[in-house]
Parts: C-alpha cells; structure tokens; sequence
C-alpha cells in the first residue's frame, strides 16, 4: 500500500524531559522505592537491559495487528472485504484491499487465508498463497468451486476449496489494453472491471460494471456470452441487449430470475434468464433512502444483493443499511441499519435500526442468517433473519479498543509513555490511544475514530486532524496535530483536550499561543518546562514555554532547508520530524539530511552528531561512528539517557547510538526488508518491520509503532 508523503515523513514524540518526582508525573518506583526519572516520556538514568552485551532481544506485538493477519473473530483482520459467500458451513471472502480469498469458519468465526497473499496483488494462478489477485471484487461458489470476479485483472478466477488451487477460467490479462466487451471461449473473451457473480450450478453470471453488462458463463467450457446489456448507459427496460444499465454491481439468482443492484441507476432490476427480458422490480432512480413499493423507493448506492428465494436482501452502501425488498410485491423496507438516515455511519452491533454498518458491500444469505462484508467497518457481520439481530463474526472495525491483537490502529504516528501506560497518536483514525503496558489493553483517551476536526474537548468530544507527534509530562499530553498546525493539550486524568498553541494556518511567526503559526509540526518533546518541536516544512526547531505558551525559533530558519551546522537560525536542517532530550541536549532525526543532529539547549549550537547528509552515497543502512553511519528517513528518535534509538523509516530498522562515542548498531530488523504479509516477531535481527514512525521507553523496554504494521511492536 502506497502512502502519502505526509505519511511516510511521520515524526515521532520524542521523549522530552521530565522527573516524575520533580514534575509530579506516574512513574513507578524501583525496587528501593526511587522515583523513575522520565524525560518526555521515555525513561532515563539507566541504560535499557536490552542494550547489555549479553543481552539477546526479541521483538514481539503488543497491541494491533497487521493487513490480513488470520486469526479467530476480533483477532482477524480484513481490508475492505468487497463480497461473501457460504456453503453452509464456512465464508468465503473477497478481502478486496488485501488481494486475497479469506475462509471464515461460521461456528467459530476463524479466519485463514486461502488464496493470494496479503498486500500483494497480481494476477498469477498457482496455489494458496503463491495465486495472485488484484481488487477481488465479487465471489460465489457451487459447493466444490469458488468463483472470484478478479476486477482489475479483467478475470474471471476458479479456486478449488479443497487445495486452494487458482487457474483463470475466462478473461485476460490485467489493464485496459485488454480491456474489452468480446464474447468467446475462456482468455479469448474479455471483460472492463467485472464487479458480481453469482452461478446457478451450470453458469456464472457476472455484472460487467464498466461495459454495463450482464455476462454469462458455462462452466464446464468457459463460453462467455452477453445476455444483457449493450454497453450503453441508461435504464430502459427491454429484452437483451435493449436493455442499459449504469454500474450494475451485485448479482443474485434464485435458478430462474436474476436480480441484479444497478448501483449507479440506483435501481433494483430483475432479468428472466430463459428470455433476457429486463425490467425494474424497485427503486426510483433517484438517491434516497425512502421505504416504499417499487419505483416508490429510494436507494443509494445498492452494491449487493441476495435472496433467500421469497425476499431479497440488499447492502444499500451509501445509506450504510440493510434493505428487504418482497419479490411477489417489489415492497422495499429498511432491515437493520439507521433507518432513513444517509450519511450516519458505525460499527455498533444491535437489532434493527439499533445496528450500525460503515459501506456495507457484500451480501449472502444462508440458512436463517444474512452475512455482510462490512467494507468499512473491515468485518464479517452476521444478521438473524427472523429477529434482525446483527452481530460481529469476524474481524474489528478501525479505530477499536480491545486487548492486545484485538485492537485496531489506523497508520500511528509517534508514541509517549508515562512509564505505566503508553499514548499513541493514532493518525489515521484521528484519535489519542492509551495502552496499558502490563496487559496492551487498549483505550481511546481523546477524539472519535473517522471524525476528524479542531474541536476542543473532553474525551470523544475532541477532535483531531491528523495527530502525530506526542510526548507527556507525567500529567499532560502534549500533541502535534500535523494538519491542523497546532499543538494540543490533554489532561491525562480528564481526557480534556485544548490547544496551547498554533492558529490553524500555516506559517512561521513566533508568538503567544494562536499568535505563532507552525507548518507541519511533526516530533515533540519535553524537559518538563519547555516543549520542543521539529517544524518540518518549516526546517526549524521550536521552543514553547508551557506555562506561558510564547513560542520562539530556537534553531534553524523557514523556507532555508539545509544541513548546516551552526547557532540558532545559522543553523540548517532538511524536514527534521523526530525529537527527544535528555534534559541538556536535543537530538533530531533530520529526516531528509538522513542525519541525527544535536542541539545545546542552553545555547542553541547545532551540530551533526551522526549520519551524512544526503547524497548519492548519503542514504542506507551502514553501521559505523559518526559520519561513517549511514540512515535513511530517520524520523523519530528516543533516549534512555545513555543511548539513542531511532527509526530509521526507510530502512524499516531501529538503530541504537552510543551518545558518548556516536557508535551507531542495528538492533532490530533486516534492512531493506519489509514486512508486508502479517508482522515477523521473533528474535531482533530477524524481526521485520514496516516504515517504523515512534519510539519510546520504559526503562524495561523499547517500544515502536509499526505504522505500515497498524501494530505497536515491543523490543526486549
């Protein structure tokens, strides 16, 4: 998965200074009843355990999970499932974001990859892991064989359950050079973003999004033909290729009639497959979200449609709601869901109206209950017919709170700890996380999943765009909240959230709280007094004083990008993002210097501490002293007062740096090797990692936010 550059350049809170004795913060005590020195939330004093030379770290996930890991209910994890199945006893998924064919055991909701391989598409045949796909959209299956609607490949996939072997059974190869409307024989025909399937044993019938079409297939032959549809936009009624259609979506057959969801028309059309006569069983053509009796209702974008032979059920996405249409009489009503209601969206189980869906895509019906691919949501729910009761099968919505895997992160940000728990800026999701560390219980401390704004609050009355940067005094959070170009409080105790400083524009004027402007704040620290701040775009290193908010430029120069050591704003630096302290020093991870530059707070003189600018030879991953070392994109930094840790982003590796000879080492991770299935724990020099942003400290161990991962990652 691609990231944007504001993604990828994630700074980190570094861990500023602060005696938790001295500032009154949580730390705990040691054995003789010490107070634990902290310093912007990293423990300080004593080297970490980790760092001894007989010391053999391992690297393990403490909270959230990665894209397609399998696992039961909560612990699975989906990316935009698009479309299910049954065959009585399992599901099968097309995990559309993922690239793969998920199965989901219905009485235990366990969930194993069958087929591709999370995060990497293509559109190769083989088997299990070793087929590929690209944006499976639509699945169906005759109890033997599973049929996949391979959208971006223009295929048509057979998957044998038993052994999980792909082969292609119609269309061509990916990419609109092939992109066509021909009827024929297996790879001879062609397709242009084939979307539902559904079979009747004998054939396939599949909804030809783009050509606006109805295909069918034989099975036994792979003989592709068109029944409906003649690639004209439209909504006419008629038998064949005179009928239009405008983005038909989802597909469903009771062995006689074809009801198919013509998502852009917003209609519900039916097709009698001995004739091809097409007509409109429901639906007005306009938006809505009105009950009523056929061309009296309204839908907005219907995706995806099934039937338990008297009814149809229908995934109404945009309405995010499950709509029951009467077959004999065309009634339309609102099944579960927020009735009535677009736009309201969520992931609340319930009966009825009580229920909440996010973009729900995929639909399928079987035995008493209805299963729905809940896109957004990145679920399996399952809804009991008779009392409209909807539950979670599989999989956790983003943003959710839970234990350990259970927990769902959205591309974090930087990470600060207490010494109790730890706070995460969970970027994507727009939140602040706390983390117990003695359990990865995990808990929404400040904003709302998916709402993002500038509301100051308390708890999830608070609104964030983009939080990245974190650091704690022991009693407050302190957070840069990237897109909005301001620095927010939050009262740990409270959850209450305000903004200390930053007016909501863009600039680089020192000032007194909403006077002084920032661009892209990214890393921030603390000494318990002051905070400091990496001001990417600005290339600049700022100082605020807490208890005023005033806001100064303490080195470097806006709009003057470089890597010039010196004093103050003589001083160059290249999007600095990372930060910590350890109380008389700053140390940056100047990020596009790929350089870890140190800063005397008391005078302001900067210096490269280790790493080479960047240059044809400036990036990598090399071990060494001072300019020997190589990095590439470090963008968050962290200290245990005796040595540095770093995520070195690009290099998808954690260096630690000696502070008394500059010695840099690499302690967890292979370089240049990316997780990209599921994450690799294990023993540090194994472990794989994926565009690691944050750091920070217990004085136990060192703690990282895996950002591609969605996973929080222990090292000790």
């Amino acid at each position: 998965m691609k990231l944007s550059m504001a993604k990828i350049l994630r700074s980190a809170l570094p861990l500023a200074s602060l005696l938790l004795a001295a500032c009154g913060g949580a730390g705990g005590g040691s054995g003789s009843g010490a107070a634990i020195p902290v310093m912007g939330g990293a423990v300080q004093g004593t080297a970490l355990s980790l760092a001894a030379a007989s010391a053999t770290p391992a690297v393990s996930t403490l909270a959230g999970t990665s894209q397609g890991a399998d696992g039961i209910g909560a612990l699975a994890n989906f990316n935009s499932p698009g479309s299910v199945v049954s065959d009585g006893t399992n599901l099968y998924v097309a995990d559309s974001n993922n690239y793969t064919i998920r199965k989901v055991v219905i009485a235990t909701g366990a969930t194993t990859t069958l087929a591709g391989q999370a995060g990497v598409s293509g559109s190769a045949d083989g088997t299990g892991s070793s087929a590929s796909f690209s944006y499976p959209a639509g699945i169906t299956t005759d109890g033997t064989n599973l049929y996949v609607s391979d959208m971006y490949n223009m295929k048509i996939r057979q998957i044998v359950i038993a052994t999980g072997v792909t082969t292609t059974l119609a269309g061509s190869t990916s990419g609109c050079y092939w992109c066509g409307a021909t009827d024929g024989t297996g790879t001879g025909a062609t397709f242009y973003y084939p979307t539902g399937i559904t079979t009747d044993g004998t054939n396939l019938y599949v909804t030809d999004s783009n050509n606006r079409k109805i295909r069918q297939i034989v099975i036994a032959t792979g003989v592709v033909s068109t029944l409906a549809g003649n690639g004209g936009y439209g909504a006419t009624d008629g038998t064949g290729t005179a009928a239009t259609f405008n983005w038909p979506t989802g597909i469903t057959t009771d062995g006689v009639n074809l009801y198919v969801a013509d998502q852009n028309n917003q209609k519900i059309r039916q097709i009698i497959i001995s004739s091809g006569v097409v007509s409109t069983l429901a639906g007005s053509g306009n938006q809505g979200s009105s009950d009523g009796t056929g061309a009296a209702a309204t839908f907005y974008s219907p995706k995806d449609i099934t039937t338990d032979g008297i009814n149809l059920y229908m995934a109404d996405s945009d309405n995010n709601k499950i709509r029951k249409i009467e077959i004999a009489t065309g009634v339309v009503t609102s099944f579960t869901g927020i009735a009535d209601t677009q736009g309201v969206s969520g992931a609340t189980d319930g009966a009825g109206s009580s229920a909440m869906f996010n973009y729900p895509q995929g639909i399928t019906s079987q035995g008493g209950n209805l299963y729905v691919a809940d896109s957004n949501n990145n679920t399996i729910r399952q809804v009991v017919i008779a009392t409209q009761v909807v539950s979670t099968l599989a999989g956790a919505a983003p943003g959710a709170d839970g234990t350990g895997l259970a927990s769902r992160f959205a591309y974090p940000g930087y990470i600060t700890t207490d010494g109790t728990n730890l706070y995460v800026a969970d970027s994507d999701n727009y939140t602040i996380r706390k983390i117990v560390i003695a359990t990865g219980a995990v808990s929404t401390l400040a904003g709302q999943a998916g709402q993002s704004g500038s509301v100051d609050g308390t708890g999830a009355d608070a609104r964030f765009d983009y939080p990245v940067g974190i650091t704690t005094d022991g009693s407050n959070l302190y957070v840069t909240d990237t897109n909005l170009q301001t620095i927010r409080k939050i009262v740990i105790a409270t959850g209450a959230v305000t903004t200390l400083a930053g007016s909501g524009n863009s600039g680089s004027a020192d000032g007194t709280g909403a006077a002084a402007t920032f661009d892209s704040p990214t890393g921030i620290t603390t000494d318990g007094t002051n905070l400091y701040v990496a001001d990417k775009y600005n290339h600049k290193i700022r100082k605020i004083v807490i208890a005023t908010r005033v806001v100064t430029t303490l080195a470097g120069s806006a709009n003057a990008s470089g890597s010039l050591d010196g004093t103050g704003i003589a001083a160059r630096f290249n999007y600095p993002q990372g930060i910590t302290t350890d109380g008389t020093n700053l140390y940056v991870a100047d990020s596009n210097n790929n350089k870890i530059r140190k800063i005397v707070i008391a005078t302001g003189v900067v210096s490269s501490f280790t790493g080479t600018v960047d240059s044809w030879m400036g990036s990598g991953a090399v071990d060494g002293a001072g300019i020997d070392a190589r990095f590439n994109s470090p963008v968050d930094i962290t200290t245990d007062g005796s040595n540095l840790y770093v995520a070195d982003h690009n290099n998808n590796i954690i260096r630690k740096i000696v502070i008394s000879s500059g010695v840099v080492s690499t302690l967890a991770g292979v370089p240049n090797i990316v997780n990209t299935d599921s994450v690799m724990d294990g023993p540090a020099s194994a472990a794989l990692f994926n565009a690691p942003t944050g750091l920070t400290t217990d004085g136990k161990s060192l703690f990282v936010v895996d950002s591609n991962s969605n996973a929080i990652r222990k090292i000790q």
